[in-house]
């Protein structure tokens, strides 16, 4: 998610108010964050009113009345106060208020998982579906196809996994699918595999294997990238027979190519120059 500075702020300040909500004993951040997504869902159908409560030349009041008279009695006040700072803030154009808005749902969620011990769960079901999608060129293209209608895509998020995985991880994906805009299903779930480690402080190394790694072995591998990087990290691997032997690892934009496939790509690279 890319923000302009205006946007940002008001993001930092939305978060704020959003830690401080989710901090009251009677809040319940999955219904919180359900009920943010489901203002994204309203305001990306809504053209007019998603401009309107972004127009930086309204007064703020009036815009928060705006909000508050279509959406009270119809969200929990916990909801309705991180709105009153989102609509009440500067926003550099609608989109980023949306985009600011699905940060919010999203932080709220993971937040959930936090507080019920679930957030190891939901980020490995999260990265099981990113690979899953990632496997099948068939699914990808109906889930980021931007012209199919949300209830269809729905649907089929529900049908693949409703009852499978946890229902954090299930809204999450719903989201991320639906809003997708392009930049690509999987994309977009591998990013909520970051955001979920980097609560718990973490980086996440993605590990492509030629075999089955032991407990052992991801202890130790672990450990030296956690000694490299100088920050915990967790592992997703995945096993790809085709590389032939030893391990493709990449934390962020950084690889480390240690496969057969690979020394020999770099060894056919040095003798054509």
């Amino acid at each position: 998610m890319t923000l302009h500075a205006a946007s940002r702020e008001s993001l930092g300040l939305a978060e704020n108010r959003l830690g401080e909500v989710l901090g009251d004993a009677g809040a319940d951040p999955a219904a919180v964050g359900a009920e943010l997504f489901s203002v994204v869902t309203l305001l990306t159908r809504e053209i007019g009113l998603r401009r309107a409560v972004a127009d930086a030349s309204a007064v703020p009041e009036s815009r928060k009345r705006l909000v508050r008279s279509l959406l009270e009695g119809k969200l929990s006040e916990p909801a309705l106060t991180v709105l009153d700072t989102v609509v009440t803030s500067r926003w550099s154009s609608p989109r980023e208020l949306l985009d600011g808005l699905e940060s919010l749902g999203r932080s709220a969620l993971l937040t959930s998982a936090e507080k019920t011990g679930n957030l190891d769960t939901v980020e490995d079901e999260l990265f099981r579906i990113a690979r899953i999608v990632a496997a099948e060129p068939e699914l990808d293209r109906a889930l980021s196809e931007q012209a199919a209608p949300a209830e269809a895509k729905r649907n089929l998020v529900r049908g693949l996994f409703a009852d499978k995985v946890d229902v954090v991880t299930e809204a999450l994906a719903e989201q991320v699918i639906l809003r997708q805009r392009g930049r690509g299903v999987g994309r977009g779930l591998d990013e909520l595999v970051r955001l979920a480690a980097q609560r718990r402080e973490r980086s996440v190394a993605h590990v492509t294997s030629a075999a089955p790694l032991s407990a052992e072995q991801q202890a130790t591998l672990a450990e030296k990238l956690s000694g490299i990087y100088g920050r915990p990290i967790v592992l997703h691997v995945e096993i790809e027979p085709r590389l032939g032997g030893g391990l493709v690892v990449r934390v962020g934009d950084e690889v480390i190519d240690g496969s057969t496939a690979g020394q020999i790509e770099a060894l056919r690279k040095r003798l054509a120059s």
